[in-house]
Order: C-alpha cells, then structure tokens, then sequence
C-alpha cells in the first residue's frame, strides 16, 4: 500500500476528532448509557470500520480490504474477552456506575496510543528481520494451547500490576471519588484520586493483551496503516460493547475455546509465511523452504469469520441447554430446594442482598450479571507482573 503522509493524517485525525467528541459528552454528562444509546454507538463505529473497509477496495484492491476486515474481526473477537478482565477491574475498585464511561473512554484512548507504539516497534522489527515471524508465530500456538488447556486458574480477582503497586506506593492517594478529577487538593497536598488508578489499570492491562494482540494481526496483514486502523476501530466500539454486552459474555462459554483456535490458526499461518521468507541458515540451509502452501486472505477471512460463527452459536446453545436443565432441577415454583428463600426460585437475588453490594460494584461477567466461571479468560494467559 502506498499510503501518502496527509492520508496518515487525515484518517488519525478523523479517527480521534470522533473520540475527543465522545470524551467531550461523556465528560458533560457522566452517566450510564442505556441500551439504545450504547447500541446506536456501537452500530455507528462498526458501520463506519465497514464502510472504511470498502474504501480500502477501492482505493487499493480487495486483497488489502480482506486484511483490514480479517484483521478488524480477529480484534474485535480478542477485545470482547478484554472486556471480562475491565468488569474485573471496575469491581475491584467499585468504580461508581456513573463514572465507568469516562475510565473506559480515557482507559481506551491510552490503550490506542500504546498500541499505536507497539505497532510501529512491530513494523521495524518485522522489515529489519523476517524471522521474527517464526517467534510470533510460536509465541500465538503456545498461547493458543493455554488457552485451550485452561493454563492457569481465572479466580475472578483482579490482581493489579507492578506499575500500578508503584504508583499507590510513591503517590499518596485519597479513597474518595471525585467525579472525573484524577488528582485533588487535600489539607495542602496534591492526592490521586481512584479515578486515575483505574485508568492507568486500563490501559496498561490492554497493553497486555496487545502482546497477543498485535502479533495475530501482523499475521493477516503486514501493512502498519491497515494494522493500526484495525486496532483502533476495535477499540473504539469496546466502550459501548461494554454496556451493552449484558448477559452475553457469561453465556460465551466457548469464548476461550474459539479464541485458541483462531490464534493457533494465525500462528500456524505465520510460521508458514516465515518458512516462505526463510533466511535462517540452521533451516534448508538458509534459504526459502519450497512446498508450504501459502494461505491466500479469503481463505483466513473465511476461517475467523467461520471459528467465530461456530463458537457463538455453539455457546449459545450450550448455555440455553443449561438453563433448561437447571429450570428443570429447580422445579415448579415454591416447590424447589430452596423455595423457602422468599422472592422466588433458587438462584434469584432479593432487594437486601443487593442493597449490601457497595455502590458502583460491577460483577465479573456484565455489568449486573454474575460471574462468568465456567471458560477460561485469555487474562489467565497473562503474567500480572
């Protein structure tokens, strides 16, 4: 692709006038978007990667337009279980409801400036050595296989990084809220406030997951310009999909099973690339290995759009049969085991119970939803620290 100086410009402009717009309302209004606002938002930003898309045809051909889609939906797929891992850390601060755009907003904006260092760091490295292909490309299998084996166990607890253990460590902080304030004045002393906390644990734990991210992209595509758009239209709608996502995201029960799969499929993709672009003289000798098929676009477009599919819809399922069966354990109600708890069959939250939660507590899973517990996170593939 031969994208010119003032269409880099152009398009990272267009893209953050649409997000200072957004960080501009939410800052007016702080506010807990309903589900028709969050889904008018959520279609606007996923209309617009479509439409940017097209103009990637017909600007460049429909090869690069396959990239930018297979690399936007493998993004897209990868942030929805980032979102369990932000539940996680709204819980853990028991950031109020209210304010829970505006960390996601500015949490986000951060992530796209990291990601965006990231993938320039990533295109030097992979024009100044093509093995590098052969390290991402093992590095996505072995996630893949943690993923898929469980790896470590999700205990549904946000343990926050080294950074961030630094920062309350060095800076004094108060436990107070103060709106959208990151720092306040205190008896003539400057505090962080939580706010500021939760931001920087945002962005630095999407930073993490950028380091699976990242290569799984460059293994659709090798052109910076459709690597950086993808990320940052995939990360511009996780706000919205946050509010909106309800009770989904513990229903994909299959999400980590999906995942693995599509980054072995990228990973297995890369290493065949690099056995294509070999110069390794310990592999034939240093030169090109012949006989490895290439994966053309649309055969790996169809692929994720194919493990996606399968993974939704199997999850779906699985958890639709699971309710029914647990309907059918529970029996007619007040006939249940548990039918002596008033309020309704067993399972059910009472108005007491959820006055004791304290205000703003999100549960892992959803915002209001129960924990998921029954997949393994991509976060348990991540080291903390």
């Amino acid at each position: 692709m031969n994208v010119p100086v003032w269409g880099w410009f152009l398009t990272i402009g267009l893209m953050a006038v649409f997000l200072m717009i957004d960080v501009f309302v939410i800052a007016r209004r702080p506010h807990v978007p309903s589900m028709a606002e969050a889904g008018r938002h959520l279609a606007f930003y996923v209309a617009a990667a479509v439409l940017f898309g097209l103009f990637v045809w017909f600007e460049w051909g429909g090869q690069y337009a396959g990239e930018f889609y297979a690399g936007w939906l493998t993004e897209y797929s990868l942030s929805v279980d980032n979102l369990f891992v932000f539940l996680l850390i709204m819980a853990s601060f028991k950031v109020p409801q209210k304010l829970q755009q505006s960390a996601l907003m500015i949490g986000i904006i951060i992530a796209i400036i990291l990601r965006g260092v990231f993938i320039a760091l990533g295109a030097v490295v992979i024009n100044a050595y093509s093995w590098v292909f052969y390290i991402f490309g093992a590095f996505l299998v072995y996630t893949a296989v943690k993923l898929a084996t469980g790896g470590e166990t999700d205990d549904d607890e946000y343990h926050e990084n080294r950074l961030l253990l630094w920062i309350e460590k060095r800076f004094p902080a108060t436990k107070e809220w103060n709106g959208t304030r990151l720092t306040v004045i205190e008896k003539g002393k400057r505090l962080i406030t939580p706010m500021l906390i939760v931001i920087l644990a945002l962005g630095t734990t999407d930073l993490l997951f950028a380091l699976d991210s990242i290569p799984a992209i460059y293994g659709l595509t090798k052109e910076p310009f459709l690597v950086l758009t993808a990320n940052i239209f995939a990360l511009m709608g996780l706000r919205q999909l946050y509010f909106l996502i309800g009770g989904l995201l513990k229903k994909l029960v299959y999400l980590s099973i999906g995942l693995a799969v599509l980054l072995a499929f990228i990973g297995v993709k890369l290493v065949m690339h690099a056995l294509h672009e070999n110069n390794l003289p310990f592999i034939n000798g240093g030169q090109p290995v012949e006989g490895v098929p290439d994966i053309p676009i649309l055969v790996s477009l169809g692929a994720i759009v194919l493990i996606l599919g399968v993974t939704t819809i199997a999850s779906l399922w699985r958890s639709s049969r699971d309710a029914k069966l647990e309907a059918a354990q529970a029996g007619p109600l007040g006939s249940g085991p548990d039918s002596s708890v008033e309020g309704g069959p067993a399972g059910s939250v009472d108005s007491a119970d959820r006055a004791d939660r304290p205000d703003g507590a999100v549960s892992a899973g959803a915002p209001g939803d129960a924990p998921r517990d029954d997949a393994p996170s991509r976060a348990a593939t991540h080291d903390a620290s």
